[in-house]
């Protein structure tokens, strides 16, 4: 396994600036998310597709995982968890066409989605709680516990990333692998295998999200 099946490669240059395929392969996940947007909004009015069908069953489904952890109204994070969970199940799939690396098989991407999360826990909870209601969770039950709290904070950060990481590169490899000792036809169990299982990954991390959500906005009995 060569040196670029772990990092990213640079495909070429704009200027000074490095395009790597995880930039490219990002961006072209984005861009069907943007497509599948599109398809869903001018669908509308003209009856259920199956498309509206799965958006609308992944919604309602996070939703009612928020709501019934932070038994408040969860619409206001709803954007940000479908949106990561449906930008990192098309990453981890983008891994499984043929020539194509997964942008999430790059621990920078993973890094920069839990970075995301960590930003997104103080900002919804300061909001939902106010600054003194938000901060209080890091000195009960005791203030001892708030190095402790902190550690926490940055540690389930890291956890995040590198979960993700280390299951879809470890997929990639044994994909990899398998193409290289048995050629196309004998690995397509494996491959379909694989494409349950970036969904499951994809359904996990957003899962995490809303749990680490719902404990920020949840408010603290007085």
């Amino acid at each position: 396994m060569g040196h670029e099946a772990l990092f990213p490669e640079v495909l070429f240059r704009a200027g000074p600036v490095g395009i790597t395929n995880t930039v490219l392969y990002s961006l072209i996940a984005s861009a069907v998310l943007i497509a599948f947007a599109l398809v869903v909004r001018l669908g509308l009015g003209r009856g259920l597709s199956a498309w509206q069908v799965v958006a609308e069953s992944l919604i309602e489904h996070l939703e009612g995982v928020m709501h019934d952890m932070s038994q408040r109204d969860p619409r206001p994070y709803t954007p940000l968890v479908v949106t990561l969970a449906l930008f990192i199940g098309v990453c981890n799939l983008i891994g499984l066409v043929p020539g194509l690396r997964a942008p999430t098989a790059d621990f920078s991407t993973d890094a920069a989605l839990a970075v995301v999360v960590f930003l997104a826990v103080p900002f919804y909870g300061i909001r939902a709680q106010g600054l003194r209601g938000y901060l209080r969770h890091y000195l009960e039950p005791s203030p001892l516990l708030l190095p402790l709290e902190v550690i926490t904070e940055f540690s389930r950060t890291l956890a995040l990333a590198v979960r993700l990481f280390g299951n879809i590169v470890s997929e990639e490899l044994v994909i990899a692998v398998l193409l290289s000792l048995a050629g196309l036809l004998v690995p397509v169990p494996i491959m379909m295998l694989a494409v349950l299982t970036g969904v499951v990954q994809a359904y996990i991390f957003s899962v995490l999200t809303v749990v680490y959500l719902s404990a920020a906005v949840r408010a603290k009995p007085e």
